[in-house]
């Protein structure tokens, strides 16, 4: 895991420039590698391979390809077993097994890699260069390109060493504040942009074709229940004994949820010492409050398992101590309260000795964990029943008489790009009270959304709505910041039930085995590995991940909040928000007439974001 950066012209003290300001990435050896028409930079964490041989930028036995890379590949010990007759292998890396890879396959060498990665490829035969990012886009890859000056990074800082314009995209912004994070692949400064997940670039003669490489094809129900079971437990198993391999210690991120709780129950039947695990909770009445209600189940499953386990308090003035810091590494917005604890936890975790750890993303989005995929499949049943009955005043009247009017309304929404922005949009009446009229775009933020995430298959309700979460959520917030929070310490987070072929079987199992009409979801996924999670955690209702940001900023974070939501703070964003509503809404917040935190929260993050990055 590391850092990678890079730009089409020679510049040592730039490329060096690079390097420097993401060296937390990897800050166990650096390197670059400039020539007259390229230049390349490497941060390195050393975790496949811990010898200075396997250093970066690591360059073919012949030094016809040179490359830098992010990630790891978790099968590159079968492929060094297919390519050990063509190549000369000099180190045991997973880098030199990407080089000779593509010697043989080309670009078509992405598709033999099962791993997460992002790598750029210097070709001096063909006088090109390949830049590629993994399936499921778990590390990134940012890149600018004018038509003449192209350069590429793991992070937009690095980018903005360069003398680029540093202009405000406004469907970005709009993007934003309607989904809390940014839609790839843009992101918030105009011609900087995210290279899509597996998707590879090619630079040549000063252009640049983007092509995908992957797409989830089959979305057949294949199995029946006791396959599907026998399916998921054999894939996961494996997933997970791949994902183990390191010459240094993996430990594991432990929420005290069901999708850590199996991951760290298959870790422990692949390894003979005790898993080293961390958890985070909050200095809010520890042993009663909801907030540590995951925090005090990890620390039963730690002892089920037997770990080392390692528990963090974080308080509100932790939050203010690091936000600055925590939006300056995000770097691209999301604005989520619980990226600071992944930080502290991060930070917490690299001082224990640990720079890989294991988490347990991607259950919910891939087998059904969240309570939208329940409302989402009574939708589809309540839309298979006569329209005569559908549409009956006296059903509507019914629901407008139990105040669930707004339910009714959700019932009847046809078109799956309705459902999902009903459920995963803001409301606009709170974005319009903030975001001045000149600025806000919801039919452009609309057509974006349909265009990018609603177009081809799957056909089936359920499976389409689950895959736009999977592209647009899962990885432009759920990822992005598990990968800057993380990497901003050297540490390593690997994320199991994203493996490809997890992923992959995810879709060929039916919606019925997943949610069923009890308000219940993950059924398969949790009968399939019953046996990895302990009643106390089988039998808990499923909750999200937060944190007590809400009661914090009518406390200790209170001044803040005003301060920097304050017309003065920023005198430029003037123009994009209208600051006696915004004072409004956190009055309201704070005195508790309403709760907006998704709002002044997104509006906090923004406000230092920009004074940070001078836009």
């Amino acid at each position: 895991m590391c850092s990678i950066n890079g730009f089409n012209y020679k510049d040592e003290a730039l490329i060096l420039d690079m390097n420097e300001i993401i060296s937390y990435r990897g800050p166990d050896d650096a390197g670059v590698f400039t020539s007259s028409d390229i230049s390349l930079g490497h941060n390195r964490l050393s975790i496949i391979d811990l010898s200075k041989e396997a250093n970066q930028p690591m360059f073919s036995f012949d030094k016809k390809q040179g490359i830098v890379f992010n990630g790891e590949i978790y099968n590159y010990r079968e492929l060094k077993k297919e390519l050990k007759d063509i190549y000369p292998f000099k180190t045991q890396s997973d880098t030199e097994v990407i080089l000779a890879a593509y010697r043989k396959w080309g670009y078509d060498c992405v598709n033999k890699f099962s791993g997460i990665f992002a790598l750029a490829i210097l070709d001096n035969q063909k006088q090109e260069l390949f830049i590629a990012r993994d399936h499921l886009g778990v590390k990134p890859v940012f890149y600018y390109f004018d038509g003449s000056k192209f350069i590429f990074s793991s992070e937009i800082k690095a980018v903005l060493k360069h003398d680029v314009k540093r202009d405000l995209n406004i469907n970005a912004l709009n993007l934003y504040f309607r989904f809390l994070y940014i839609n790839g692949p843009e992101t918030i400064w105009q011609n900087i942009y995210k290279l899509p997940p597996a998707s590879y670039l090619v630079l040549k003669n000063n252009k640049i074709n983007i092509q995908k490489y992957w797409q989830i094809e089959d979305y057949e129900d294949s199995f029946n229940r006791e396959e599907s079971i026998d399916k998921i437990r054999e894939t996961l198993k494996a997933a997970v004994k791949r994902q183990m391999i390191a010459d240094v210690p993996v430990g594991m991120f432990l929420s005290g949820g069901i999708d850590s709780t199996v991951v760290l129950g298959l870790m422990s039947e692949f390894t003979d010492q005790p898993i080293q695990t961390f958890s985070v909770g909050f200095d809010i009445d520890v042993e009663q409050d909801k907030f540590n209600s995951d925090y005090l189940l990890a620390r039963q499953t730690a002892k089920h398992y037997q770990t080392e386990h390692h528990e963090l308090i974080i308080k509100s003035q932790d939050v203010l101590d690091n936000l600055e810091e925590v939006i300056w590494h995000m770097d691209d917005l999301v604005a989520n309260p619980t990226q600071i604890s992944i930080f502290l936890l991060s930070k917490f975790t690299k001082q224990e000795g640990i720079k890989v750890v294991l988490g347990g993303d991607g259950g919910d989005e891939l087998f059904g964990g969240y309570d939208r995929y329940y409302y989402y499949n009574l939708i589809r049943r309540w839309q298979r029943m006569p329209k005569v009955l559908r549409q009956n005043g006296l059903i509507e009247k019914i629901f407008a008489l139990s105040g669930k009017q707004k339910n009714y309304n959700k019932l009847n929404l046809t078109a799956p790009l309705d459902v999902f922005w009903s459920w995963r949009a803001q409301k606009e009446k709170m974005v319009s009270r903030f975001l001045n009229p000149q600025v806000s775009n919801l039919t452009a933020n609309k057509e974006y959304i349909a265009d990018h995430n609603f177009k081809g298959k799957p056909d089936d309700f359920l499976k389409k709505l689950m895959k736009a979460d999977i592209d647009t959520w899962l990885i432009d917030e759920s990822l992005a910041q598990s990968d800057k929070m993380s990497m901003a310490w050297g540490v390593e987070q690997r994320v199991p039930i994203l493996d490809k072929e997890v992923v992959e079987l995810s879709m060929k199992i039916a919606s019925k085995y997943k949610i069923n009409s009890a308000e219940q979801g993950k059924l398969i996924f949790k009968q399939a590995l019953k046996e990895y999670i302990p009643d106390f955690v089988y039998n808990q209702k499923k909750r999200g991940f937060f944190a007590p940001t809400a009661k914090w900023l009518r406390t200790g974070m209170k001044n803040m909040a005003y301060e920097v939501l304050s017309p003065d703070y920023n005198p430029e964003t003037k123009e994009l928000f209208n600051f006696e509503a915004i004072k409004v809404i956190l009055d309201n917040h704070i005195s508790q007439k309403e709760y907006a935190l998704n709002t002044v929260w997104s509006l906090i993050n923004f406000q230092i974001w920009y004074k940070k990055y001078k836009m």
